[in-house]
């Protein structure tokens, strides 16, 4: 009964499977013989060695996949460690250079000669978009300013931008600084580097480019203005929103000059700070989200690659039923 079975589902099945034709059995033969060539039926090279790869190939890739995943996992921790080691800081230092703003002002109503655009990005990538966005801005900002008598320069920090800025504009860059981030940020730090920006361009306007931090998913591209101490002398002699620099009384036996050129030193490093750790924050916020979400694809990826894995490997078991069911079924008509 169990034969009749075996013959009747083969017979069935046996059209839908592209192996070789059978060779009829012409003279009987025993039972060690058949199991034997049963045996090398079912060794068939071709159809089993393809069956075999192709699952230790996708076995491969989900091994792969898995790796990847507790990469982006990890990544994404030291993320968040690092972000809620720096946030705390950016938002303390958002009030050091809004009183200099409000008192010398970051608009200029007179016609400005000479930008400098200083463009901050990150030294290392997986954070997103943020990169491209400053580079876009400060490029925006580069065809806005330039003119016939005009000359705009860029400062470079950060490895991502420097490389995507040397592409198009190598010529209009006058500093590049790299490994900003490599030790933890402090005043002292970013001050030595106001302090050799200013020592390396002439400006009438500076110009400072970054992601300010709003959120983990969220951050805006910022423009914050440092004007030089001439441009502000000139805002408070032709009366304009300056002018009421002339209320205030000097004292110390400094003249005017040496006061606007103190004050905006220490502008430009106090909105240097600030703009440095807003960027830090907007790079580890931008990187948890790209690994969150790296994470995620990976877990739909492997799903998917568990599922296909088990239909693989279910098709192989029918195929190799299949082939049995087929030989038996050709021994036993052979009889």
């Amino acid at each position: 009964m169990a034969m009749a079975v075996f013959r009747r589902e083969g017979r069935r099945l046996l059209p839908s499977i592209a192996a070789r034709p059978i060779a009829p059995i012409r003279s009987p033969l025993s039972s060690d013989q058949r199991r034997i060539n049963l045996h090398l039926f079912c060794r068939e090279e071709g159809p089993l060695g393809v069956r075999s790869i192709s699952t230790q190939v996708v076995r491969n890739r989900m091994k792969s996949v898995k790796n990847i995943q507790k990469i982006t996992k990890a990544m994404k921790m030291v993320a968040a460690s690092k972000l809620r080691a720096v946030q705390g800081r950016a938002e303390n230092s958002r009030g050091l250079w809004q009183p200099f703003t409000a008192l010398l002002g970051d608009n200029p109503s007179i016609d400005v000669k000479k930008s400098v655009v200083v463009t901050l990005s990150s030294d290392k990538g997986l954070c997103g978009g943020i990169n491209s966005t400053v580079v876009k801005v400060s490029r925006a900002l580069y065809k806005l300013n330039a003119g016939p008598e005009k000359d705009v320069k860029f400062v470079i920090v950060g490895e991502k931008a420097k490389a995507i800025m040397f592409r198009d504009s190598k010529n209009d860059i006058s500093l590049t600084v790299t490994e900003l981030n490599k030790n933890p940020l402090n005043y002292a730090q970013v001050s030595v580097l106001a302090d050799d920006i200013l020592k390396n361009v002439e400006f009438d306007a500076l110009r400072i480019v970054y992601n300010k931090f709003h959120s983990v998913v969220a951050f805006l591209p910022t423009v914050a203005t440092v004007l030089s101490p001439e441009i502000i002398e000139k805002e408070s002699e032709v009366g304009g929103k300056l002018g009421e620099l002339d209320s205030y009384e000097i004292e110390g036996g400094e003249t005017k000059g040496e006061i606007l050129q103190n004050l905006a030193e220490f502008q430009f490093s106090c909105v240097m700070f600030n703009a440095v750790l807003e960027n830090a924050c907007s790079e580890m916020g931008a990187r948890m989200s790209a690994m969150d979400s790296s994470s995620r694809n990976a877990g739909e990826m492997l799903d998917r690659l568990t599922l296909t894995y088990n239909r693989t490997r279910q098709a192989s078991i029918t195929t190799e039923l299949i082939e049995i069911i087929s030989g038996a079924s050709a021994l036993e008509a052979a009889k």
